[in-house]
Formats: structure tokens, sequence, C-alpha cells
């Protein structure tokens, strides 16, 4: 009898272990099906020229955390390519020097889709061009500017980033520009504008005049709420997360959140480690440091902390670039079976944001962004490869197929065609 009822448990007990595997097997299941049916985006992929060569680029499986090996592998159909310009003074041979990288960064992009690989990815400009090319079966590109520091004080730069393919520009990044003040302006309390300067108040109207998406990724809370009270269409955080959850003035806090849905606006959540989980991000840092630079040392390449990176030439920036992918993949390989290592950001921390955001202002305004190959990456989506991760995390919290699908572009597509729809208004007025 004894026997008997033991032997009952354990068949339960088997069962719910069954149970429990084949629901983790269906969620897989359905999370595959609607990756493979929903558009993703990635709204900000950095880029380093140097990748964009006959004899070294996007179709090879680079280092890169991008590339369209990866695109592939991980279902990702979208990448928005960077066009990034770090901040220098505010002078007539800062915004040269500055116009010459974004000149470059634009031609290393139209030779990716124009001769590198035009069977394989073509260069978007609107919603209809995205959707024409997903059915086509090839990758999309479009191209984000971040930074106008390099337009200098010329307003018709921003008709002339457009014509080159621009379809969303940050008016400052790491520094106050002679656009607007930057969220960095939080360090010090120093502000050069107090938010927009005069120039900057033409350029968010030319902005919406061309079609342009302003970006508020960078910019100071006060630089922010003055291009949404300006604005005439909806605006974007390409890269943000919730200040509420990660206490960074690179996140949005609730005020501003509110702020982008009163606006009618998207805030692409970002998975960058620092941006999602301060406590986890500090200690796996503080411990990940020493394995950097010891990996580094091994390969004999300099490695550089990010609060260096400013004042590095751009030699040593360029090299940094070309050797931080390599030292990140081994450095990651080295730690994954050290159970000392404290735990890294993941992908469930980055829904956590996306959660947040939608419970506070609608999924109507939230989506998705990496960051990648430019400090973004987080354990499970470390790379395009892993995008599919992002979806199954979604699926096991419950977001429908038509959620998911908002997320993962429709809302960012759905704010390009309204502020492509309003700048068509306003050039017949």
């Amino acid at each position: 009898m004894r026997r008997s009822t033991v032997f009952a448990c354990i068949l339960v007990l088997f069962s719910c272990k069954e149970t429990e595997k084949k629901t983790e097997m269906s969620l897989e299941e359905k999370a595959k099906t609607i990756h493979e049916k929903v558009l993703t985006i990635d709204t900000h992929n950095d880029i380093n020229v140097a990748n964009f060569t006959a004899e070294k680029n996007y179709t090879q499986r680079l280092e890169t955390q991008i590339n369209l090996p990866k695109m592939d592998e991980g279902g990702l159909d979208v990448t928005w390519l960077i066009v990034y310009t770090g901040q220098d003074s505010l002078t007539t041979a800062g915004y040269a020097k500055a116009e010459e990288n974004a000149m470059a960064k634009f031609d290393a992009i139209h030779r990716l889709c124009d001769e590198i690989a035009p069977d394989t990815i073509e260069l978007a400009l609107t919603s209809d061009d995205v959707r024409r090319i997903h059915a086509s079966g090839k990758k999309i590109a479009m191209i984000g500017v971040e930074n106008a520091y390099p337009m200098g004080e010329d307003l018709d730069n921003f008709e002339k980033y457009h014509a080159l393919g621009a379809r969303y520009i940050s008016l400052s990044h790491n520094g106050h520009s002679q656009f607007c003040d930057s969220n960095t302006g939080e360090n010090d309390s120093i502000w050069l504008h107090n938010g927009l300067s005069d120039l900057g108040k033409e350029a968010v109207k030319e902005m919406n005049r061309l079609g342009i998406m302003i970006d508020v990724s960078h910019p100071s809370k006060e630089s922010m709420k003055q291009m949404i009270a300006l604005s005439k269409a909806p605006i974007i955080a390409s890269h943000s997360s919730a200040r509420a959850l990660c206490d960074h003035s690179r996140n949005l806090d609730d005020e501003q959140l509110k702020l982008m849905k009163a606006n009618g606006g998207v805030v692409q959540t970002v998975a960058f480690s620092s941006y999602l989980n301060t406590s986890k991000h500090e200690n796996r840092a503080a411990y990940m440091k020493e394995v950097y630079k010891k990996v580094a040392d091994s390969l004999g390449v300099n490695w550089y902390e990010r609060s260096q990176f400013s004042t590095l030439s751009d030699d040593e920036k360029s090299a940094f670039m070309e050797n931080y992918p390599k030292v990140m993949k081994i450095a990651k390989e080295l730690t994954s079976s050290k159970k000392e290592a404290p735990p890294a950001v993941n992908v469930s921390d980055f829904v956590d944001h996306i959660d947040y955001m939608v419970d506070l202002i609608g999924i109507d305004h939230v989506g998705i962004s990496s960051d990648f190959d430019g400090g973004g990456g987080i354990e499970g989506w470390s790379d395009a490869s892993e995008t599919f991760n992002v979806t199954l995390e979604l699926v096991k919290r419950g977001y429908t197929e038509a959620e998911i699908e908002k997320l993962w572009g429709g809302n960012l597509l759905r704010v390009l065609d309204e502020v492509q729809a309003i700048a068509k208004e306003m050039q017949q007025s």
C-alpha cells in the first residue's frame, strides 16, 4: 500500500513536470510564430565606417553586434543605422571636422545598400518603403542622426541630411550643442540655453516641415519639454528607458513619459545595461572591469573606461571600437562558467521597463531599441542573433501578437507616418 502511494506520488510529480515542460514548449512555439509574422525594428545601431568596405562589411558575420548574418539568425528585419558624432567645441572648425565624420557615415550606409549588398538590404525612407522591402525578402536600413552638432549653424543642413536619408535627428548628445542643452547638464547643473537655443527652436520647425522625427533621448528634460511645446508633430525617444525603474538622466521620468503620450509619440525602450538596473549593472561592471582589462592585455590592445572616451584621439577611438566586440565576446565566454560572477542585466530587466511604460502610458507609445555597437546589449539580447529572446519574454508575460507587433515597430512607423503627413500639409500651405 505504501509502495503504491509513493509510486502514485512519483507519477503525479512526473506528470506535473511534463505539463510544465509542454507549457514552456508551447510558449516558445507561440513566440516563434509571432516573431516570424511581425515586423521587427531596432531603432538604434551605431556603426564604424571601417566595417563598410569591399573587404570587410556587414554581409560577413563580423564581431559587431549588428550585421546581416546576425539579423538573419535573430529574425531582425529593420536596423536604424546611426550617423553619430561626439560633441566638440561650438566653433566653425569644430563643426567642419564633425561634418566630415557625419558625411563618412552617410556614405558608408549608402555604400552598404547601393554597392556592397543591394540584393540583401535596402534603404527605406517611409513606412511604405519598409513594408515593400520586407515583402521582397530583403533586410531594411533606415538612418538616424545622433547629434545635430555637425550641421553647424546652417539650418539648410537639415534639408541636406533629409535628402541623404535621415528620418530622425537628435539636437544634442553628451554635451550642450548649439541647438539645445544635453541631459549631461544634470552632472554639474550648468546649462547653456536653459532648454532650446533660438537656433534650436528654428530647427524644431524645420524638422516638422521636412518630415524628420525629433529624437529626445539625449537632450535635457527642459529641452524635451520645449520641443514638445513647439512641435506640431509627434516626437520619439529613440533609445531611452523608464527613470522610475533606473534613475539615470538618459531615461525619461513619469512626467516626460506622460508628455510623450499626450504628444502621440513613442519611447523606444533601450537594452543598455546601466539604463535598466543600477545595482545589477554596477555590481557586474565592477567585476567585469578587471576581466576586460585582462582580456585586452592578453590581446595586446588598449582598453578604456567609457568616461575616458571623450579624451581619446580619433585613432584611439577607432582602434577601441575595432577591438571592443572582440574583448567583450572573450570576456563573456570567460565569465559564463564562473559562479562568483554577479548576475548581468538581462532581457527580463529590459521587459520590466516595457511593462512599466505600457502600464503608465499605454501600448501605443512604447517600442524597442538595442543601442548595439554603441554600448548596448544585455544578457539574452547581446547581439542581433538573439533578437527572438525579446519576443519570447513578451509572450511569457502575456503580450498578444497585436501588442507585440506595436512594440516591435508598429508604433514607430505610425509616428513616422504622422510626422511625414504633417510635413506634407506644411509644405502645401
